[in-house]
């Protein structure tokens, strides 16, 4: 670890570390000790001398071959924004490159800059189980070692290729909510991590901290209760004068949350929330976010019908030039601190039609297509169009079945006792499973009936 991220935490140990005493006690005081020194004032001080400063002056205060996308772009914009808010003047920063990497229907975003003779690597999201694609992408950077990965949440197409990542580069520090899940990806990427030796954190909600020059302000959550979605790790990140927003999968109710904090949520460029789903992206929370830039990442023909039309339309009526990864492949910001430019990979053009019928693509456009999920009988039909890339819950083993969100040990004896299902809806037939969890389990796209 080149320049040792380390942070205070509120809460040392989580409530699934616990479940693991035997491995933690075997790692010892290495994988536990996240604090800091105090005092550090330069570029480069630590999460944990930001906020120990701060407490003091208060006294109380998504195929798995897929090729990895390359800088080759075919279409550049520069944005003047001289017309932002002011901000405070900042010494000149070197170039930040964000790489929203195409990784089907899933996220992974990858931050990379340097300061003086420090480099710095993020990685928000780590991209889906079934594929090595996040994975190939980081190979194609040149990437030794990286400062921090965040996980919005346990979910597999955001947290599935953790473990192999962290097998694989020098990692500082990992944050994730706290929140569990009973699949098998999820339980290996936590061994990964507690092997490791990388810090451990939960962020949370007005949590301000320092990487070099890059400024992160937590927007979410405040505290968990057991709804990974909801309650994805929401970050505000500032470069000079240029600000990102993620929110993972959070929801409106979680979006009206961030907006009632307090915090100031305008910010140049935002991805999209759940994919561009319909769940997320409130009117209320685009205004206080106020882009100019909204980039979504889902797969083509994406099953669930992602980017919603609602949303398209949401977005483009508010005149926020939109990007996704279905469409634009593989989707780069290059900023200065004060102005950006927005490579993609492919031209292309993002229509907010919901008719779900097939467009022509050419050689230079690929078209996104929307699909309601508005019957049952449509739902079934989309999952069964890719039956190699899903767990069929009428045949998959005991195991196997713990990959889908909201389905434990418990749960998935249950299934095994009462299946045959005729679609995913049907799990509503296992005890604690009702029609959120369902949206929940669609989401996620892992289930599905062959």
């Amino acid at each position: 670890m080149k320049w040792g991220l380390r942070i205070m935490f509120k809460q040392m140990f989580l409530p699934f570390f616990m479940a693991l005493t035997l491995v933690l006690s075997g790692c010892g005081s290495d994988v536990n000790d996240l604090n800091g020194d105090a005092g550090n004032t330069n570029d480069n001080q630590t999460a944990a001398d930001v906020q120990a400063s701060a407490e003091e002056n208060e006294s109380d205060q998504t195929d798995t071959n897929d090729a990895p996308a390359d800088d080759k772009a075919a279409e550049s914009e520069s944005i003047d924004e001289s017309s932002k808010d002011e901000k405070p003047s900042k010494t000149a920063l070197s170039e930040l490159i964000v790489h929203y990497i195409n990784v089907g229907q899933a996220d992974a975003t990858l931050f990379q800059y340097t300061d003086k003779d420090s480099n710095y690597t993020i990685l928000f999201d780590t991209g889906d189980w079934r594929r090595n694609d996040t994975v190939q992408y980081l190979a194609s950077q040149n990437i030794s070692t990286i400062d921090l990965i965040v996980v919005s949440h346990p979910d597999a197409d955001h947290i599935g290729q953790l473990a192999e990542i962290v097998h694989t580069y020098d990692v500082g520090e990992v944050w994730m909510s706290g929140n569990e899940a009973s699949s098998k990806t999820f339980q290996q990427a936590l061994q990964a991590v507690i092997d490791s030796g990388a810090d451990f954190y939960e962020p949370r909600t007005g949590d301000e901290f320092s990487i070099g020059p890059l400024d992160i302000t937590v927007l979410y959550p405040n505290t968990i209760s057991g709804k990974a979605n909801e309650e994805s790790v929401s970050l505000k990140m500032t470069y000079g004068d240029v600000d990102f927003v993620f929110t993972g999968d959070a929801d409106q109710a979680a979006e009206k949350r961030m907006i009632q904090s307090g915090i100031n949520l305008k910010a140049d460029i935002l991805q999209l929330g759940h994919h561009g789903s319909r769940t997320s992206s409130a009117p209320q929370f685009i205004n206080a976010v106020d882009p100019d830039v909204a980039i979504y990442s889902a797969g083509a023909d994406s099953q669930y019908g992602h980017p919603h039309s609602e949303v398209v339309s949401l977005i483009q009526n508010a005149g926020i030039d939109l990007y996704g990864t279905d469409v634009h492949g593989t989707i780069i910001v290059k900023t200065n601190g004060k102005t950006y430019d927005i490579l993609t990979k492919k031209d292309g053009t993002i229509s907010p039609t919901s008719t779900g019928a097939a467009q022509s693509k050419s050689d230079n456009e690929q078209q996104s297509q929307l699909k309601d999920e508005t019957t049952s009988q449509q739902d079934t039909t989309t999952q069964q169009s890719d039956h190699s890339s899903c767990i069929d819950i009428n045949t998959a083993s005991l195991e196997a079945l713990q990959d889908i969100i909201h389905i434990g040990s418990e749960r998935a004896e249950d299934l095994i006792n009462i299946r045959p299902f005729n679609s995913i809806d049907g799990l509503t037939r296992i005890k604690g499973i009702g029609p959120s969890r369902i949206a929940d389990i669609k989401a996620q796209g892992t289930a599905c009936v062959n």
